[in-house]
C-alpha cells in the first residue's frame, strides 16, 4: 500500500516535477515546484484550497511520484515534455507543436535570415533551442539583426537583387542592403557566423558592450535607451540559461545511472525521445558484496536491453563498462542501426547523468520499502499466480472482456500486464464485426480469432521482411490469457487455440454470486484462492481494468443522448415504439419469437410496424440458417 502521509514525510526540499496518480495507477496530473517538499504537501493541507477542478483532483489520488531537476528551468521543460505525453486529465494542455519555440538560421539560403520557429524541421537550416520564453526569443532575434545587420525580408536573393527598393531596415541602418547587392554574399557570411556565435553561447563581448551603452546612456539622463538596453540584457540571459533537460539534436537516447550499497542498487534510466525526456523508471538490482558500479551497469545494459524491442541511438552511462565493445555490437546487430555507447566527462550531456545519478540515490535512499513492497505487488503476485497454477514462467498476462447494450455496438477489449503492471500501449479495442445480438460466447470468439490470427499473421510478415517479430504490436503472445468468467468463456479460447494450433494456458476469474472474484478456473478445476493475497489482488485488478477498458469503448461509441439498440436498426420503429417493446419484453430473443399478431397488440404498435420487426429478425435467422 502507498501511505501518502509518510511519503510525503519523504519528500526532498528540491526543485522537480511530480505526477499524481489515480486508483488505475492512470497520470491524472504532472506539476512542478521549486521545492518539492512545500508544493506536494499543499495538496493534502486540509485548510488548502486549489479551486474546485483541482480539489477534485485531490480527492482522486492514490500516490505520486516524483523527478528531481537542479533548476526550476529544467522543472518547467520536463513538465512541458511530461504533460505532452501523457495529456493527465487535470492539466491544462499546451497546443501541440507550441510548447517551445526555436531560433532558426536559414543556411540553406544564399544570404540567410533568423527567424522564429514553433517547429524543428529536417531541412537546411539549424536550430537553437528549444527556450522556454517566446518573448526572450523575439527579443533576441531583433537584437541579432539590429547587432549584425541581417536582413528580415522574404525576398528570393540572389534571384531578386535590386527589383524593389530597400526597406526602411536599410535606411536607418539595420541591414546592410543584400537585396540591392550592396554587400556580397562571403562579408554577409561572416555576419551570420557572428549571430551563430552568440547563440553557441559566446556573448560575453556583447553583453560587456550593451552594458556600456546602458551605463552611458543612464549617466547622459537618456534613461528609455538605458531601459531597453537593460531589457535586451534580460532577455539575452534568459537565452543564456543552460538546459539540460532537452536537446536540440532530436536523437532518441537512454541515459543511465546506478546508486548503490551494500546490498541493494537502483539503476534509473531517463527516455529521450526526439531531443525530449519524456520519462524515466528505475529498477531495484540485487547485488554482492563484491560487486562494482561499473559490473552493476554491465549487467544491467545486457538484461534490460536484451528484452526491450526499441533500442536508441545512443545509450549514455555512468562509468565505462565491461565488454563495451562488444555489448555496442550486439546492440547494434538487434537495432539495425549503429548504436553508441558513451561516457560522456563534460557539458549537458554528463549534467543529464549526473541528474539521473542523484534521482537512483534518492530512490535508493527514502524508497527501499516503497520498491519491495511495489514488487510484492507485481512480481511477487506474479509468482503466486504461476505456483497457484504451477507455471514455470508468467511475465505477460492478456485478459479479454466483452461490452453491450441490448445488442447494440458489441465491443471487446483487450488488455496486457506486463511483470504484474499495465502495458498500456499494448491495449487494444475490438468492434464486432460477424456478431448480432447479445451473445458473449460469439463475440469472443470472433475478439480472440481476430487477435490471434492478426498477430500469426504480423509475425510472418515480420520474418518474411528479415525483421525481429518483436517489432510487431501483435506479435507478442502472452504467458497466460484470464478470461472474464468461469468454463464456458475458458473453452471458447481454447477452441479457438486449439483451430490456430496454438498453446497458451487459459483460466478463467469465476465470480461468486455476488459478482466478486472468487477463484480461477484452471484445467477444469476451480482453484479457490486467498483473498489477503497480493496474487488475488493483482487478479482483481486484471478484471477491473479488463471491465473498465471495453465499458468505455463501448460508451465513446454510444450516444449521449440516447442509448441505441439492434431495435433502432428497424425501419419504422422510433423510441415510442421500442420502449413499448422493451417494456412488454425482457429480452431480444423474448421479441423475435413473438408473433405479428402479438406484437401488434402492444401500445403505440400497428400491424405494419409488427410485420416490420418480425421479418426483421426471421431475416437475420434466416441468413443464419
Amino acid at each position: 500500500m502507498f501511505h501518502i502521509e509518510e511519503e510525503l514525510k519523504k519528500l526532498p526540499a528540491k526543485p522537480g516535477v511530480y505526477l499524481m496518480h489515480d486508483a488505475q495507477d492512470v497520470i491524472i496530473y504532472v506539476g512542478k515546484a521549486v521545492s518539492l517538499r512545500n508544493r506536494v504537501r499543499q495538496y493534502f493541507r486540509p485548510s488548502h484550497s486549489e479551486g474546485l477542478k483541482k480539489d477534485q483532483m485531490v480527492r482522486q489520488i492514490e500516490r505520486f511520484e516524483y523527478i528531481i531537476t537542479d533548476s526550476e528551468l529544467e522543472a518547467l521543460i520536463l513538465e512541458c515534455n511530461l504533460i505532452k505525453e501523457h495529456r493527465p486529465k487535470y492539466n491544462t494542455m499546451l497546443r501541440d507543436d507550441k510548447t517551445y519555440p526555436y531560433i532558426r538560421v536559414t543556411l540553406g539560403e544564399e544570404f540567410p535570415r533568423v527567424l522564429f520557429s514553433r517547429q524543428m524541421k529536417k531541412d537546411k537550416s539549424r536550430y537553437f533551442g528549444p527556450y522556454t520564453s517566446a518573448g526572450a526569443v523575439k527579443d533576441t532575434i531583433d537584437l541579432l539583426q539590429k547587432l549584425y545587420k541581417l536582413r528580415t525580408c522574404s525576398r528570393v536573393l540572389p534571384k531578386d537583387i535590386g527589383k524593389e527598393r530597400p526597406c526602411l531596415n536599410y535606411h536607418i541602418k539595420q541591414c546592410l542592403g543584400p537585396c540591392q547587392g550592396y554587400v556580397d554574399c562571403k562579408a554577409y557570411r561572416q555576419q551570420i557566423d557572428g549571430a551563430i556565435s552568440f547563440l553557441n553561447g559566446n556573448y560575453d563581448s556583447v553583453l560587456k558592450e550593451l552594458e556600456e551603452q546602458m551605463n552611458r546612456c543612464s549617466q547622459e539622463m537618456e534613461f528609455e535607451k538605458a531601459i531597453e538596453y537593460r531589457e535586451l540584457i534580460g532577455s539575452i540571459q534568459t537565452i543564456a540559461q543552460k538546459q539540460k533537460i532537452t536537446n536540440s539534436d532530436g536523437e532518441d537516447k537512454d541515459i543511465i545511472a546506478a546508486a548503490f550499497d551494500d546490498r541493494d542498487a537502483v539503476v534509473q534510466v531517463f527516455f529521450v525521445r526526439d531531443g525530449r525526456l519524456i520519462g524515466r523508471d528505475h529498477f531495484h538490482v540485487t547485488v554482492a558484496n563484491e560487486d562494482t558500479r561499473t559490473s552493476i551497469l554491465a549487467a544491467f545494459v545486457k538484461q534490460f536491453y536484451a528484452g526491450t524491442p526499441l533500442i536508441p541511438r545512443e545509450i549514455m552511462l555512468q562509468e565505462e563498462i565491461e565488454e563495451a565493445e562488444v555489448i555496442a555490437r550486439w546492440l547494434t546487430a538487434k537495432r539495425g542501426q549503429r548504436v553508441y555507447l558513451r561516457v560522456p566527462k563534460k557539458g549537458t550531456k554528463e549534467k543529464l547523468v549526473e541528474l539521473a545519478a542523484k534521482n537512483a540515490s534518492l530512490v535508493l535512499n527514502q524508497d527501499k520499502e516503497k520498491i519491495k513492497r511495489e514488487e510484492g505487488r507485481t512480481i511477487g503476485a506474479l509468482k503466486e499466480i504461476a505456483g497457484l497454477l504451477q507455471m514455470d514462467h508468467l511475465v505477460r498476462i492478456e485478459a479479454f472482456d466483452i461490452s453491450n447494450t441490448n445488442g447494440f455496438e458489441t465491443v471487446g477489449s483487450m488488455i496486457v500486464y506486463e511483470k504484474g503492471k499495465p502495458h498500456r500501449s499494448d491495449y487494444r479495442k475490438f468492434k464486432l464485426r460477424t456478431v448480432t445480438g447479445p451473445d458473449d460466447y460469439g463475440s469472443m470468439y470472433e475478439v480472440l480469432t481476430r487477435r490471434f490470427l492478426h498477430g500469426m499473421q504480423e509475425k510472418k510478415s515480420l520474418q518474411e521482411k528479415q525483421m525481429d517479430a518483436e517489432y510487431g504490436s501483435f506479435t507478442r503472445f502472452p504467458d497466460l490469457i484470464m478470461m472474464d468468467g468461469g468454463k464456458g468463456q475458458v473453452n471458447v479460447a481454447l477452441k479457438v487455440l486449439a483451430e490456430l494450433k496454438l498453446s497458451i494456458p487459459v483460466c478463467g476469474m469465476v465470480k461468486d454470486d455476488h459478482h466478486r472474484t472468487r477463484g480461477l478456473y484452471y484445467q477444469n478445476e476451480e482453484i479457490p484462492i486467498e483473498t489477503s493475497s497480493e496474487g488475488f489482488k493483482l487478479i482483481t485488478r486484471i478484471q477491473d481494468e479488463a471491465h473498465r477498458f471495453a465499458i468505455e469503448y463501448h460508451r465513446s461509441l454510444r450516444s449521449k443522448e440516447q442509448v441505441h439498440s439492434v431495435l433502432d436498426d428497424i425501419p419504422g420503429i422510433g423510441p415510442a415504439r421500442r420502449k413499448a417493446l422493451m417494456k412488454e419484453f425482457l429480452s431480444l430473443e423474448e421479441i423475435q419469437a413473438a408473433g405479428v399478431e402479438q406484437l401488434a397488440a402492444l401500445p403505440a404498435m400497428n400491424e405494419k410496424a409488427a410485420q416490420a420487426v418480425y421479418d426483421f429478425f426471421h431475416a437475420a435467422s434466416a441468413l443464419e440458417a
